[in-house]
């Protein structure tokens, strides 16, 4: 049986609603659980920060909430944290205006000032302080997006010192569409060569064939040094699930998304982790492929081309996730949960690597 902690619980400490989890690990092995505390109820716009909490002993106990980006009353959400060689935590994320709703964003009804916008901030002490935010839309947006997200879940640094953000938005519609067709969903990824001071857009995935269209989009470096990205696909076929692989670092894919059907799930997001002693590529999300429910980790030998089950975890309600890799025995999934639904908490399992292996 795998150990169990539980972060955050809608209607408590001040948050409505907990949702959009996040979970980095520290150079000295603090645990970072980040998420969007939703003030006033679990929808995807309105008043809502990003929160979070430290675990000095691998996410058995968690130390008092701390809301690390605010944005007055508005919007600040998606965190996208990683945990670069020198020690310091960037946050990347996106802020919008409290009234603007997905719905309304991708019918190009809400002003350029008020939409989706990208900003990075960082922690030089383990998490307990935190800068002040710094903009860096113009950087790494198109103007004429509409939609825009960070991954949601962990950001990663490469070995050659590069930081990879995954992103996902939407191109504007054609004809009589209004935008809200999942066929412009789009992907993208935001990238540094100076560990967060600069930042460019790599890689585009923007088609509208209602076949693969990107969504929310989570990534690893492979042993071999190519970055595997996973991603949502809302699209009616052929599957909820899509891949793609990078060898220059994430500034182009050696092809677009592609399906990967050995990866039974929902419309849900995913979180990839690539585990360096063993070798083993780690996935975690529902596996219901109807419904936001038992929340499973898979395991892929071969770099993401094949999959099998590793380690189911129950068969309640679940959603959103991210990985991380705790210590040499330990595997962390911090996910969205409940007996009644899948929003109720954000909890935390320790998974021993050997019932992964």
């Amino acid at each position: 049986m795998t150990e169990a902690s539980t972060p955050f619980r809608g209607g408590r400490e001040g948050y409505a609603s907990y949702r959009i989890p996040a979970v980095v690990a520290t150079g000295v092995g603090t645990l970072l659980a980040f998420c969007e505390g939703r003030v006033d109820s679990a929808h995807d716009h309105g008043n809502i920060d990003i929160v979070l909490k430290r675990s000095g002993d691998g996410g058995r106990t968690w130390g008092p909430l701390q809301a690390v980006a605010k944005n007055g009353d508005n919007l600040a959400g998606n965190p996208a944290p990683v945990v670069l060689d020198t020690g310091r935590v960037l946050l990347v994320h996106v802020r919008s205006a409290a009234g603007a709703s997905e719905d309304a964003i991708l019918r190009g009804k809400v002003k350029a000032a008020d939409g989706r916008r990208v900003w990075v901030q960082h922690s030089d002490d383990d998490g307990l302080t935190w800068s002040g935010p710094r903009e860096i839309t113009g950087q790494v947006r198109k103007a004429n997006w509409r939609w825009y997200a960070t991954t949601p879940g962990h950001a990663l640094q490469l070995t050659t010192g590069r930081v990879v953000v995954p992103g996902n938005h939407t191109v504007p519609p054609t004809g009589t569409d209004n935008g809200t067709e999942a066929k412009y969903n789009s992907g993208h990824c935001l990238l540094s060569d100076d560990r967060g001071a600069s930042w460019y857009l790599g890689y585009l995935d923007e088609n509208t064939n209602g076949y693969i269209n990107v969504n929310e989009t989570t990534a690893t470096e492979l042993p071999d040094g190519r970055v595997y990205f996973n991603t949502r696909n809302d699209s009616p076929s052929p599957g909820n699930r899509a891949d793609a692989y990078s060898k220059d670092g994430g500034k182009t894919l050696v092809k677009p998304f592609r399906p990967q059907a050995g990866l039974t799930t929902p419309v849900v997001q995913g979180s990839v982790l690539q585990l360096r002693d063993p070798d083993l590529l780690l996935y975690s999300g529902p596996a219901d492929p109807a419904f936001r429910a038992l929340m499973t980790v898979r395991a892929s030998a071969d770099g993401g081309t094949t999959w099998r089950t590793a380690h189911p975890l129950d068969g309640l309600p679940a959603a959103y996730s991210d990985l991380v890799r705790v210590d040499q025995d330990t595997v962390g999934l911090l996910y969205e949960t409940g007996d009644f639904g899948a929003y109720e908490t954000i909890t935390f399992r320790r998974i021993p690597v050997t019932a992964l292996t």
